[in-house]
């Protein structure tokens, strides 16, 4: 009964990072420098405080972080515990290939922390930005169907498996038979996340052996209330992880929005927070979406509030999103108000 209760209440908790820049008179990070090396700064000091994970969105065509790995690797070299990934890299724009010797490299100089969450990708700034990228869908395919192709061939790859014919005169002498890519990440494999906005989907991450990561906003499928359609698709997830038959047990991760008022500046940032609800609306001109409510009280009240969400209960880990934007020691606070005040309460910690 107390692994049970174990299992149920603590939380893995980290933060995830949207990475925006602007030259604005009220942000931290006026450059993309400026986000580049906050971002590993506020890593670090966020593993100091205890927490458990660093995440960071990537986009394409817009003032916000990009290519993950180099920031990745260079946490991993500034760090010894956190858990250090992406929230999610659209792989339409991804070649699998490449990218298996990226995430490989970057896992050996982590010592096998990166998580890393893959998907399909959000809307985009620009008009089917992958193609810019020089990548097409097959005849017949259309771009999401591409973008689960292209994460298939990552999962296969990652195994380490020889299947490149070796030359008969290479520069430097081959091991026998066929060749895999380098460096190999033993175990890198069992941590690739998939981003589901979807039932469906998180049904075919479960079936082919991904974690799950759902995040703030997922495709209206009942007009349910955002948390209970969020559960929902977890259990859907857990159901075909367990039909399956994995030999191991898989990790789902929700994205919250979650402020604390402790400080007057909390008061001043979040104490008019709107967004207290959930919304709806078009995501795509034909998808509608729910997007999940944001939660900025008290700790008591923002404990009594988060114990009703069904699908943080699922789930072993938690990202808050953070305003990147306020800089790090702003950041540092807002994450240690969860720890100190909220977590307790809730088992988390």
């Amino acid at each position: 009964m107390r692994y049970y209760l174990f299992r149920s209440l603590m939380k893995k908790i980290g933060f995830l990072s949207f990475g925006h820049w602007a030259d604005h008179p009220a942000y931290k990070t006026r450059s993309a420098a400026d986000t580049l090396l906050q971002s590993i700064e506020l890593a670090a000091a966020a593993e100091q405080i205890g927490i458990d994970g660093a995440y960071f969105r990537v986009h394409h065509f817009a003032a916000q972080l990009a290519s993950p790995f180099p920031l990745l690797a260079a946490i991993a070299a500034k760090t010894n515990k956190i858990e250090i990934g992406t929230g999610v890299i659209d792989m339409r724009y991804e070649n699998p290939l490449y990218m298996v010797e990226e995430a490989g490299a970057t896992d050996l100089i982590s010592q096998g922390r990166l998580q890393l969450g893959i998907s399909r990708g959000s809307p985009e700034q620009v008009i089917d930005g992958w193609r810019y990228f020089g990548y097409e869908p097959a005849k017949g395919e259309t771009d999401a169907e591409m973008g689960r192709r292209k994460a298939l061939e990552f999962l296969d790859k990652l195994k380490g498996a020889g299947f490149a014919r070796p030359n008969p005169t290479p520069m430097f002498p081959n091991p026998p038979g066929l060749l895999r890519l380098e460096p190999h990440a033993a175990g890198l494999r069992e941590r690739i996340w998939w981003g589901a906005a979807t039932n469906a989907t998180a049904v075919w991450a479960a079936e082919n052996g991904m974690n799950l990561q759902s995040s703030t906003l997922k495709f209206d499928e009942s007009g349910k209330p955002f948390h209970i359609q969020q559960a929902e698709q977890i259990r859907l997830y857990k159901e075909a992880w367990k039909k399956a038959g994995h030999q191991r047990e898989p990790r789902i991760s929700v994205s919250r929005s979650i402020f604390a008022l402790v400080t007057e500046q909390d008061r001043v940032y979040f104490g008019r927070e709107t967004n207290q609800t959930d919304s709806f609306g078009m995501i795509e001109p034909t998808k509608r979406a729910v997007f999940g409510r944001s939660y900025a009280a008290a700790p008591d009240q923002l404990i009594k509030e988060l114990a009703k969400d069904e699908a943080i209960q699922e789930a072993d880990t938690l990202l808050l999103t953070i305003p990147n934007t306020l800089g790090v020691d702003y950041n540092v606070h807002v994450l240690a108000s969860i720890l100190e005040h909220v977590a307790p309460g809730l088992g988390w910690r």
